[in-house]
């Protein structure tokens, strides 16, 4: 009994992981925080790479990438709500808790790309 704990244990904490990736990269992201921040006219951030934003974005959106949001936090100060996004949610995740981490609070994943777009396209048409 004892000799098998580690095992359960261990297939437990894998499967909690496991979950919680599946959960990032299936997400879209909290859609009525995507809406409330859109309405507020908020800094969109691309955080895919240079090459990934030349082939399409959000109009209006601003690019940069992941492993540039560390170095360019300055220039998210004053912009009031933020919303991140990518391809998947994945990245976008990883730059929302960058940014919450550095004392931004009002931060949105907003998950893929199209997401996003279509999120801002449907507040377009309710005007």
């Amino acid at each position: 009994m004892i000799k098998s704990l580690p095992k359960v244990l261990l297939y437990t904490l894998l499967a909690f992981f496991m979950f919680g990736i599946f959960k990032t990269l299936f997400s879209q992201g909290d859609s009525q925080a995507l809406r409330d921040a859109l309405q507020k006219k908020a800094f969109l951030v691309d955080v895919r790479t240079p090459g990934e934003f030349a082939s399409g974005s959000v109009p209006g959106a601003v690019n940069i990438p992941l492993d540039r949001v560390e170095q360019s936090l300055d220039q998210f100060k004053g912009k009031g709500p933020v919303v991140v996004f990518c391809r998947s949610g994945m990245r976008s995740s990883q730059a929302r808790d960058i940014l919450v981490r550095n004392g931004y609070k009002d931060v949105v994943n907003g998950g893929s790309w199209e997401n996003v777009r279509d999120a801002k396209k449907s507040l377009a048409i309710k005007k």
